[in-house]
């Protein structure tokens, strides 16, 4: 009898051993929240040479849905030019919901800001592609993003404009556009 009690007593122990301490994320959905693609110059666009330049712009913004949950939507935006025409152009925002629990309001900030985007890039770069190659393009591979030096650069921009008086807080983040 003494031996059920001691099992007793380690199975009511158990569950609040398996309880994690301290911060935790969690990854609840992932989904295309809109997307468009145009070519407003096909079908002549298809017959001419195909070197492009192409622009990318990416910007991602946050909302807290409930207690601990918030979405991030990460907005991927491509545009192709031949002779100063757009060829196509793609805009994608991939969004997620992301539980996370018990973090600081910098810790917070940054998760939101470079871990959800960083999880969101590989959906949105190939919806992307996707989008691309069925408008009848070459693929469309974009390249990976060091959204940890992005943040870094955010932060720093920011503490420039607040040292010159020109604070600005925004929920939205934008980074510079890149152009090939």
């Amino acid at each position: 009898m003494a031996e059920n009690e001691d099992n007793n007593t380690e199975a009511a122990a158990a569950p609040a051993a398996q309880a994690p301490e301290g911060p935790q994320f969690a990854l609840q959905r992932i989904y295309l929240k809109d997307s468009s693609f145009e070519s407003p110059r096909s079908p002549a666009v298809f017959q001419g040479k195909w070197a492009p330049t192409i622009n990318f712009d990416i910007k991602t913004r946050n909302e807290k849905v409930q207690d601990d949950i918030y979405e991030v939507v990460l907005v991927l935006t491509v545009e192709a030019k031949l002779e100063e025409q757009a060829a196509f152009l793609v805009e994608v925002h991939q969004a997620g919901i992301f539980a996370c629990k018990e973090f600081d309001e910098a810790q917070l900030e940054q998760l939101l800001a470079t871990v959800c985007p960083n999880i969101l890039f590989a959906y949105a770069r190939e919806a992307v592609d996707s989008m691309v190659v069925k408008g009848s393009f070459p693929a469309l591979m974009l390249s990976p993003i060091n959204f940890d030096a992005l943040y870094a650069q955010q932060k720093q921009a920011m503490a420039e404009q607040a040292a010159n008086g020109n604070g600005a807080d925004s929920a939205e983040s934008e980074t510079p556009p890149v152009t090939n």
